[in-house]
């Protein structure tokens, strides 16, 4: 039977198996577990009513040894304080193993913000920020856009940022439209970053990108930008699906046909693209070279594992293999490319944004698209070679490097005072 546990849980399940694995000081295991700071904020909004409501608002800064935090705020009804402290853990070692210079940080609202008039979210955003201004920062942290926002709340995230200090300040967050000092290349980082990876290791197992049959699921940025930039690199994506079905086709789909739609029923990927209609169950258990989960946690279980056919699995969405899952998948040596590797894709080119913000000097999509190319595939190549030496899963290597950069940090720097 499956074991039940919190994000949060499962996040330091995972820590604690790998510092147990490289023999971490307990000292430093403890330092490591808990988040630095956790801060509850209640936002009142003046609704267009004229009645205020008021909503609980949080941001956690899991560790800052290796540099600032950063990380997204989400706007969903399902934002709990824990699952806010597991987000800001994992963008810890996403950040670490990228090797970029931040600490991991998350943050949040629990809201409905379809029941929000435009006014309404933007009067929540702004007061948002302002009850969080205390601990963020361009040098403290730097949010960015997760789910449910996007650029333009993160340009009143700036504003009222800038209007609060007195001067506009670029670099307080990222995930900005271009106009305020956005990064070209943003909006399709993560699911290129998820692209990179699957070459990457279709080339390590001498595989062809144009013989490679891929399936994604999840439609939404990631998965769409996924599959836009693997089929132009000669895949065959032959399984698709978003919230409302699934579609499978042997001789292929092509994802331009479905990129520009309105997310309803009738404009679903399984009812615009030709193919057989089938379930999410019967997309993750299609025959293929490479799965990329797109989505959202826990889609591949102990109850769903022993079906999945595909030889690599890159993880475009975050979580969504469970422990009982992975075990799996490494006794059938199917590769697993975790998500904290697989899709940093957007917080590295964050990091461009951040340093080009700080800078006010911007650079051409080509050398944006460049530098994540080169980065991505070194933090590839590393991980994929410690899995192979030590016999040991790729996400227990990518743990490896990550917690061993930020315990690094955290010694050297020491304990104040």
């Amino acid at each position: 039977m499956e074991e039940t546990y919190s994000a949060f849980n499962q996040a330091q399940r995972e820590f604690d198996k790998v510092a147990e694995m490289m023999k971490l000081d307990p000292s430093y295991r403890e330092v490591l577990r808990e988040p630095v700071r956790s801060l509850l904020v209640n936002v009142p909004v003046r609704m267009d009513s004229g009645t205020i409501k008021t909503f609980p608002g949080y941001r956690v800064q899991h560790n800052t040894a290796c540099g600032p935090a950063k990380g997204g705020v989400r706007f969903s009804t399902d934002v709990t304080l824990d699952e806010v402290q597991a987000l800001a853990m994992w963008m810890t070692w996403k950040c670490s193993l990228a090797g970029i210079p931040f600490g991991g940080g998350k943050g949040g609202i629990n809201v409905d913000v379809h029941d929000l008039s435009e006014g309404e979210l933007e009067r929540l955003s702004r007061r948002y920020f302002s009850e969080i201004q205390s601990i963020v920062g361009p040098e403290k942290d730097i949010p960015a856009p997760d789910m449910n926002t996007d650029a333009r709340i993160m340009a009143w995230f700036m504003d009222t940022y800038s209007m609060n200090t007195g001067n506009t300040t670029l670099g307080v967050v990222t995930g900005k439209p271009l106009e305020l000092g956005g990064s070209l290349g943003r909006d399709a980082a993560t699911g290129r970053g998820v692209e990179i990876s699957a070459l990457n290791i279709l080339g390590k197992k001498g595989v062809d990108p144009k013989k490679a049959r891929v399936v994604i699921q999840g439609f939404g940025n990631v998965g769409a930008w996924a599959a836009k930039l693997l089929h132009d690199d000669g895949c065959k994506i032959i399984g698709l699906s978003d919230v409302y079905g699934a579609v499978y086709n042997p001789k292929g789909l092509n994802p331009y046909d479905a990129v520009e739609r309105a997310m309803k029923p009738e404009d679903s990927v399984s009812k615009l693209l030709p193919g057989d209609k089938i379930t999410n169950d019967e997309l993750l258990a299609l025959e293929c070279e490479v799965l990329a989960p797109c989505a959202l946690q826990n889609q591949l279980t102990g109850k769903n594992a022993a079906k999945v056919r595909a030889k690599i699995i890159v993880e475009g969405a975050n979580g969504p293999t469970t422990p009982e899952a992975d075990q799996d998948f490494f006794e059938r040596r199917i590769t697993v490319a975790p998500d904290f590797l697989a899709n940093a894709g957007g917080v590295i080119v964050s990091y461009f944004e951040w340093v080009q913000g700080l800078a006010f000097f911007f650079w051409t999509e080509r050398e944006v698209n460049n530098k994540l190319a080169t980065l991505m595939n070194q933090n590839i190549d590393k991980v994929y070679a410690l899995a192979e030496e030590k016999n040991i899963s790729m996400r227990d290597a990518a743990y490896v490097f990550a917690i061993k950069r930020v315990a690094d940090a955290v010694r050297l720097r020491g304990i104040y005072p």
